[in-house]
Protein backbone atom coordinates (compact mmCIF):
# COMPACT_ATOMS: atom_id res chain seq x y z
CA UNK A 1 0.00 0.00 0.00
CA UNK A 2 3.01 2.43 0.89
CA UNK A 3 3.76 2.14 -2.83
CA UNK A 4 -0.30 3.27 -4.16
CA UNK A 5 0.11 6.03 -2.19
CA UNK A 6 3.30 7.09 -3.31
CA UNK A 7 2.37 7.20 -6.76
CA UNK A 8 -0.92 8.66 -6.11
CA UNK A 9 0.78 11.50 -4.09
CA UNK A 10 3.30 12.04 -7.09
CA UNK A 11 -0.04 13.09 -9.50
CA UNK A 12 -1.16 16.11 -6.94
CA UNK A 13 2.04 17.11 -5.25
CA UNK A 14 5.18 18.96 -6.55
CA UNK A 15 8.28 17.05 -6.83
CA UNK A 16 12.00 17.92 -7.63
CA UNK A 17 13.96 16.22 -10.65
CA UNK A 18 15.82 13.07 -9.02
CA UNK A 19 18.93 13.85 -10.73
CA UNK A 20 19.64 17.79 -10.52
CA UNK A 21 16.65 18.88 -8.51
CA UNK A 22 14.71 21.07 -10.72
CA UNK A 23 11.43 21.42 -9.24
CA UNK A 24 8.43 20.33 -10.10
CA UNK A 25 9.68 17.43 -12.60
CA UNK A 26 10.30 13.77 -11.58
CA UNK A 27 12.84 13.62 -14.00
CA UNK A 28 13.72 16.55 -16.31
CA UNK A 29 14.69 16.40 -19.84
CA UNK A 30 18.10 16.90 -19.35
CA UNK A 31 18.55 14.38 -16.81
CA UNK A 32 16.78 11.92 -18.84
CA UNK A 33 19.00 12.33 -21.78
CA UNK A 34 21.74 11.60 -19.23
CA UNK A 35 20.69 8.51 -18.57
CA UNK A 36 19.57 7.35 -21.66
CA UNK A 37 23.12 8.52 -23.17
CA UNK A 38 24.75 6.47 -20.44
CA UNK A 39 22.69 3.60 -21.16
CA UNK A 40 23.90 3.47 -24.71
CA UNK A 41 27.54 3.03 -23.46
CA UNK A 42 26.81 -0.12 -21.86
CA UNK A 43 30.46 -1.99 -21.26
CA UNK A 44 32.01 -5.33 -19.24
CA UNK A 45 32.42 -4.39 -15.95
CA UNK A 46 34.93 -5.99 -13.34
CA UNK A 47 34.75 -5.19 -9.54
CA UNK A 48 38.19 -4.85 -7.54
CA UNK A 49 39.13 -8.55 -6.04
CA UNK A 50 36.66 -9.83 -7.86
CA UNK A 51 34.90 -13.09 -6.09
CA UNK A 52 35.00 -17.15 -7.39
CA UNK A 53 32.36 -17.71 -9.67
CA UNK A 54 31.40 -13.95 -10.42
CA UNK A 55 29.73 -14.73 -14.07
CA UNK A 56 30.71 -11.74 -16.37
CA UNK A 57 28.82 -8.47 -15.79
CA UNK A 58 27.86 -6.01 -17.88
CA UNK A 59 26.73 -2.51 -16.38
CA UNK A 60 24.79 0.12 -18.49
CA UNK A 61 26.05 3.40 -16.62
CA UNK A 62 28.62 4.53 -14.20
CA UNK A 63 27.18 4.85 -10.75
CA UNK A 64 28.00 9.08 -10.25
CA UNK A 65 26.08 11.89 -11.12
CA UNK A 66 22.33 11.57 -12.21
CA UNK A 67 22.22 7.95 -12.65
CA UNK A 68 23.47 7.44 -8.50
CA UNK A 69 20.56 10.15 -7.81
CA UNK A 70 18.14 8.60 -9.50
CA UNK A 71 18.69 5.17 -8.62
CA UNK A 72 18.69 6.36 -4.80
CA UNK A 73 15.45 8.44 -5.58
CA UNK A 74 14.03 4.94 -6.93
CA UNK A 75 15.10 2.88 -4.46
CA UNK A 76 15.53 4.95 -0.78
CA UNK A 77 12.42 7.65 -1.56
CA UNK A 78 10.09 5.59 -3.58
CA UNK A 79 9.65 7.76 -6.72
CA UNK A 80 8.35 4.71 -8.66
CA UNK A 81 8.35 6.16 -12.42
CA UNK A 82 11.72 6.06 -12.10
CA UNK A 83 11.99 2.51 -12.91
CA UNK A 84 11.02 3.37 -16.58
CA UNK A 85 14.09 5.17 -17.79
CA UNK A 86 16.04 3.31 -15.18
CA UNK A 87 14.41 0.13 -16.51
CA UNK A 88 15.63 1.34 -20.30
CA UNK A 89 19.34 1.58 -18.57
CA UNK A 90 19.25 -2.16 -17.64
CA UNK A 91 18.24 -3.47 -20.98
CA UNK A 92 20.94 -1.89 -22.62
CA UNK A 93 23.36 -3.68 -20.21
CA UNK A 94 21.63 -6.77 -21.07
CA UNK A 95 22.00 -6.18 -24.82
CA UNK A 96 25.49 -6.18 -24.36
CA UNK A 97 25.86 -9.31 -22.68
CA UNK A 98 24.64 -10.54 -26.31
CA UNK A 99 22.74 -13.61 -24.39
CA UNK A 100 21.32 -14.29 -28.43
CA UNK A 101 18.01 -13.92 -29.79
CA UNK A 102 15.95 -16.72 -28.23
CA UNK A 103 14.10 -16.47 -24.53
CA UNK A 104 15.86 -15.06 -22.18
CA UNK A 105 15.17 -15.03 -18.41
CA UNK A 106 15.80 -11.99 -16.42
CA UNK A 107 16.20 -13.19 -12.63
CA UNK A 108 16.50 -10.38 -10.07
CA UNK A 109 18.58 -10.24 -7.18
CA UNK A 110 15.93 -10.40 -4.07
CA UNK A 111 15.68 -7.49 -1.80
CA UNK A 112 15.28 -8.65 1.93
CA UNK A 113 11.49 -9.41 3.36
CA UNK A 114 12.36 -6.40 5.59
CA UNK A 115 13.51 -4.06 2.96
CA UNK A 116 10.86 -4.64 0.85
CA UNK A 117 8.61 -3.98 3.44
CA UNK A 118 10.21 -0.37 4.84
CA UNK A 119 10.45 0.64 0.96
CA UNK A 120 6.77 -0.51 -0.12
CA UNK A 121 8.19 -2.16 -3.17
CA UNK A 122 10.96 -4.01 -4.45
CA UNK A 123 12.93 -1.85 -6.76
CA UNK A 124 15.11 -4.52 -8.46
CA UNK A 125 11.91 -6.46 -9.73
CA UNK A 126 10.24 -3.37 -10.32
CA UNK A 127 13.38 -2.20 -12.94
CA UNK A 128 13.79 -5.20 -14.11
CA UNK A 129 10.27 -5.90 -15.89
CA UNK A 130 10.64 -2.21 -16.69
CA UNK A 131 13.66 -3.81 -18.67
CA UNK A 132 12.31 -6.90 -20.01
CA UNK A 133 9.16 -5.32 -21.48
CA UNK A 134 12.52 -3.03 -23.19
CA UNK A 135 13.69 -5.60 -24.67
CA UNK A 136 10.59 -7.42 -25.82
CA UNK A 137 9.86 -4.29 -27.82
CA UNK A 138 12.96 -4.60 -29.61
CA UNK A 139 12.61 -8.30 -30.48
CA UNK A 140 14.17 -10.09 -27.51
CA UNK A 141 11.75 -12.16 -26.22
CA UNK A 142 12.44 -11.49 -22.45
CA UNK A 143 10.50 -12.20 -19.37
CA UNK A 144 11.33 -12.36 -15.47
CA UNK A 145 11.45 -14.91 -13.34
CA UNK A 146 11.60 -13.86 -9.64
CA UNK A 147 12.95 -17.60 -8.09
CA UNK A 148 15.50 -16.85 -5.73
CA UNK A 149 14.88 -16.24 -2.37
CA UNK A 150 16.73 -15.60 1.22
CA UNK A 151 17.26 -18.22 2.81
CA UNK A 152 18.69 -16.62 6.04
CA UNK A 153 19.14 -13.37 6.79
CA UNK A 154 21.91 -10.99 5.87
CA UNK A 155 23.71 -7.91 7.67
CA UNK A 156 23.35 -4.68 5.58
CA UNK A 157 26.27 -4.77 3.12
CA UNK A 158 26.96 -0.99 3.72
CA UNK A 159 30.47 -0.38 5.23
CA UNK A 160 31.93 -4.15 5.14
CA UNK A 161 35.05 -5.06 3.08
CA UNK A 162 34.48 -7.49 -0.21
CA UNK A 163 36.14 -10.42 2.59
CA UNK A 164 33.40 -9.16 4.85
CA UNK A 165 30.89 -9.39 2.41
CA UNK A 166 31.68 -12.85 0.51
CA UNK A 167 30.98 -13.96 4.28
CA UNK A 168 27.73 -11.96 5.01
CA UNK A 169 26.16 -13.18 1.77
CA UNK A 170 27.71 -16.43 1.71
CA UNK A 171 25.16 -19.86 1.64
CA UNK A 172 22.52 -16.94 2.02
CA UNK A 173 20.60 -17.51 -1.48
CA UNK A 174 18.68 -20.66 -3.20
CA UNK A 175 15.63 -21.49 -5.36
CA UNK A 176 13.12 -23.36 -3.99
CA UNK A 177 12.01 -26.48 -5.11
CA UNK A 178 9.03 -26.11 -6.64
CA UNK A 179 10.59 -23.51 -8.67
CA UNK A 180 13.50 -25.32 -10.16
CA UNK A 181 11.57 -26.72 -12.75
CA UNK A 182 10.69 -23.19 -14.13
CA UNK A 183 14.19 -22.50 -15.41
CA UNK A 184 13.92 -25.19 -18.18
CA UNK A 185 17.54 -24.93 -19.08
CA UNK A 186 16.83 -21.16 -20.90
CA UNK A 187 19.56 -19.09 -20.59
CA UNK A 188 18.90 -16.71 -17.32
CA UNK A 189 20.78 -13.15 -16.71
CA UNK A 190 20.96 -12.33 -13.01
CA UNK A 191 19.62 -8.61 -12.63
CA UNK A 192 20.32 -5.41 -10.01
CA UNK A 193 20.39 -2.03 -9.83
CA UNK A 194 24.62 -2.56 -8.64
CA UNK A 195 27.46 -3.66 -8.69
CA UNK A 196 29.84 -3.31 -6.20
CA UNK A 197 31.87 -6.28 -5.01
CA UNK A 198 30.45 -8.39 -6.65
CA UNK A 199 29.85 -10.57 -3.79
CA UNK A 200 25.79 -10.99 -4.01
CA UNK A 201 26.34 -11.59 -7.31
CA UNK A 202 28.78 -14.15 -7.10
CA UNK A 203 26.40 -15.95 -4.65
CA UNK A 204 23.42 -15.42 -7.16
CA UNK A 205 25.02 -17.53 -9.42
CA UNK A 206 26.23 -20.66 -7.31
CA UNK A 207 22.47 -20.94 -5.70
CA UNK A 208 21.17 -20.68 -9.64
CA UNK A 209 23.74 -23.62 -10.05
CA UNK A 210 22.55 -25.84 -7.75
CA UNK A 211 19.18 -25.24 -9.01
CA UNK A 212 20.85 -26.48 -11.91
CA UNK A 213 19.91 -23.05 -13.70
CA UNK A 214 21.83 -21.69 -16.80
CA UNK A 215 23.09 -18.32 -16.04
CA UNK A 216 25.22 -16.78 -18.97
CA UNK A 217 25.85 -13.55 -17.20
CA UNK A 218 24.93 -10.90 -15.26
CA UNK A 219 23.20 -7.04 -15.80
CA UNK A 220 23.21 -4.18 -13.35
CA UNK A 221 22.31 -0.50 -13.95
CA UNK A 222 25.28 0.89 -13.02
CA UNK A 223 29.04 0.29 -11.25
CA UNK A 224 31.39 2.32 -9.93
CA UNK A 225 33.77 4.19 -12.18
CA UNK A 226 36.82 2.04 -10.95
CA UNK A 227 34.87 -0.99 -11.87
CA UNK A 228 34.70 -0.14 -15.50
CA UNK A 229 38.06 0.75 -16.10
CA UNK A 230 38.93 -2.67 -14.71
CA UNK A 231 36.26 -4.24 -17.60
CA UNK A 232 38.41 -2.50 -20.04
CA UNK A 233 42.09 -2.66 -19.17
CA UNK A 234 41.93 -6.10 -16.58
CA UNK A 235 42.12 -9.30 -17.13
CA UNK A 236 38.86 -10.80 -18.94
CA UNK A 237 36.44 -13.02 -16.68
CA UNK A 238 36.59 -16.70 -17.38
CA UNK A 239 33.78 -18.13 -19.08
CA UNK A 240 31.46 -19.65 -17.31
CA UNK A 241 31.06 -23.74 -17.39
CA UNK A 242 27.77 -24.96 -18.63
CA UNK A 243 25.10 -25.17 -15.85
CA UNK A 244 26.16 -22.10 -14.42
Amino acid sequence: MQGVWRELAGLVLPVDCAGCGRPRTELCAQCRRALARDGRGARRVRPRSAPAGLPRVWAGAPYADEVRAVLLAHKERGALPLAGPLGEVLAGAVRGLRPGGGPLLLVPVPSARRAVAGRGHDPVRRIARTAAGELRRVGTGARVLAVLRQRRAVADQAGLSARQRLENVAGALEVPDVARRLLAGLPAVLVDDLVTTGATLAEAARAMAVAGGRVVGAAVVAAPVSAFAAGRGGAPLRALPQGI
